[in-house]
């Protein structure tokens, strides 16, 4: 620890009130994109939630540790927007008796691909890195989207996911995941967790203690991941102790019961026997542990609001996300300090580790940002292009038994059709230099009878058609997503060329066996379609390798 760190933070906590420490344990969303003069919208939304119109009054009352940003909740617009409203935030936060600033966060996995605003650089997600396998890649991808978040006011990411992607019937992690390889998670979950802090971000890892070999979707019930112990240590373990290694500052845990861990059934959340003995005693994680949304409905339903925030905090939690009602969760807490059920020292830990991280991270000298500064730091050629570079080793052809990639030049007529009206629209004008011909049409992830006969009927016309595919496995979803494969079944039918190309979870691909030549992007942000074109076109070689055992190919 720096020099000075312990006794600044000895000094903070001696001049905080119960209640101001009760409110560093909570992180939340509020809506706005301004901190003072919200929309009239969101300023609806804010009464409804916290009794407060705008972000400034509720950090004010109730003292927070943290705001976690969120698209829906119309916190980021542009990046110069995004500078205001942290420095506006923190000003309140600064302002306050407690003088404490605020984690400001963003849920950047890398994951999706999705940026935090529109003109940041776009960036391969977790599983196309994995495909991709390159450490220094998950390095700099993480350098590029540390640097853009520090530059608008965000000073930690809720990243890198380190699940295991075991089970392709997860409907939470997926993409999400580096790969099914824990070696292979853990290298690139490291990087990350470099990559981030040299760009002076701070990194949360997740959902420990694994959630990479579940079928339950944590927003309606509470998983179970039924491993051993030997097997967690061997598959789930390995990653988490890969990033404390690397100095990861937090760890997020998720709603998930480990039997094997806590024979109780208790959701990791919960757990002592799971956050204080093994991720504190057993892994050497010091820093804090945060929890992951308490609006999750399953985990309510079990346990309810009231208790939910005095349940994490004895198992040893330390930060709790975005309680369904704020006001309840942190009267919940201050009850049971005064009847005992906590006790203040208890509560001190936990204030303790949250200053020691905000005061290693500069956040008491320094928490503003230059927003002068901003338009620079976003989005620039060196970002794009680098990004550019790193999707292009993504691209992974998983068959070609037609010999169909790279495209026959004779090819004119290219029909791109299948989910997303940005990817399709992409991928066919980056094809549009290539072919005479080139026609994008979005289907929707459920085409109903008449789209597949529209589809059909211009497939027709076109040498090949490149098929997008998005989530066309998760039988969870019945009639949607079996119009996809009601489409491609169709389109193998019309005896054109068809290129099939998984653009999320390459577990679409199972549903195309009758296709000889099938690719995975992981992703259908721009800068995937436009590396599978030049890989389409024979520019680039398709150099991704699958980071996920599919049942035809293992």
């Amino acid at each position: 620890m720096a020099d000075g760190i312990e006794e600044r933070v000895a000094a903070s906590m001696a001049e905080l009130t119960l209640e101001q420490k009760v409110g560093q344990l909570f992180v939340t969303c509020l809506f706005g994109a301004d901190a003072t003069r919200p929309a009239a919208e969101d300023e609806r939304h804010n009464l409804a939630a916290f009794g407060l119109p705008t972000p400034a009054d509720i950090v004010r009352k109730f003292h927070l540790g943290g705001v976690l940003y969120a698209d829906w909740a119309h916190n980021t617009q542009h990046p110069e927007q995004v500078a205001q409203l942290s420095n506006g935030l923190q000003s309140v936060a600064v302002d306050d008796a407690s003088g404490i600033p605020l984690f400001l966060a963003a849920g950047q996995e890398r994951g999706t691909g999705e940026p935090l605003c529109a003109t940041c650089t776009q960036l391969p997600g977790a599983m196309a890195l994995g495909a991709c396998g390159n450490d220094r890649d998950a390095y700099q991808a993480a350098l590029v989207a540390g640097r853009e978040l520090t530059a608008m006011g965000v000073n930690q990411v809720h990243a890198p996911v380190v699940d295991v992607a075991a089970n392709p019937k997860n409907p939470v992690v997926g993409v999400r995941s580096f790969g099914a390889d824990p070696e292979l998670v853990a290298r690139l979950a490291a990087a990350t967790v470099r990559g981030c802090a040299d760009a002076g971000i701070s990194t949360v890892a997740k959902h420990f203690p694994g959630h990479g070999d579940t079928t339950v979707d944590n927003r309606t019930g509470v998983p179970v991941l039924d491993r051993d112990r030997e097997e967690w240590q061997r598959l789930d373990a390995a990653p988490f102790r890969a990033v404390v290694t690397e100095g990861v500052e937090a760890v997020l845990a998720a709603h998930v019961a480990v039997p094997a861990l806590d024979e109780s059934g208790r959701p990791a959340t919960l757990s002592a026997p799971i956050l204080t003995e093994l991720l504190r005693d057993e892994l050497g994680h010091d820093g804090p542990i945060l929890v992951d949304s308490l609006r999750m409905r399953g985990l309510r339903a079990m346990y309810g609001d009231e208790q939910l925030p005095v349940l994490a905090l004895s198992a040893g939690a330390d930060q709790l996300l975005v309680p369904p009602n704020l006001e309840l969760a942190i009267g919940a807490v201050l009850d049971a300090v005064r009847q005992g059920t906590l006790t203040e020292d208890r509560i001190d830990e936990s204030v303790a580790r949250i200053l020691r991280l905000k005061l290693a991270r500069g956040l008491f000298d320094a928490p503003y940002v230059d927003t002068d500064e901003v338009a620079a730091a976003i989005g620039g050629a060196d970002h794009n292009e680098g990004a550019a570079r790193i999707a292009d080793r993504t691209v992974t052809l998983v068959r070609d038994d037609a010999g169909a990639v790279p495209l026959d030049p004779s090819w004119q007529a290219v029909l791109v059709v299948g989910v997303g009206e940005s990817a399709t629209a992409a991928l066919a004008e980056e094809l549009g230099s290539y072919a005479s011909w080139t026609v994008g049409v979005d289907t929707g992830a459920a085409p109903d009878e008449e789209a597949i006969k529209s589809a059909v009927a211009r497939a027709k016309h076109h040498d090949v058609v490149v098929l997008l595919t998005n989530r066309a496995w998760d039988t969870t979803i019945t009639d949607p997503n079996a119009g996809q494969r009601h489409l491609l079944a169709a389109l193998l039918e019309t005896g054109t060329r068809v290129v099939v190309v998984a653009t999320n979870d390459p577990h679409d691909l199972v549903y195309a066996e009758r296709a000889e030549t099938c690719l995975a992007t992981y992703g259908d942000a721009e800068v995937s379609m436009r590396a599978l074109a030049r890989v389409l076109i024979g520019a680039v070689e398709p150099r991704g390798r699958l980071p996920l055992e599919l049942p035809w190919t293992s």
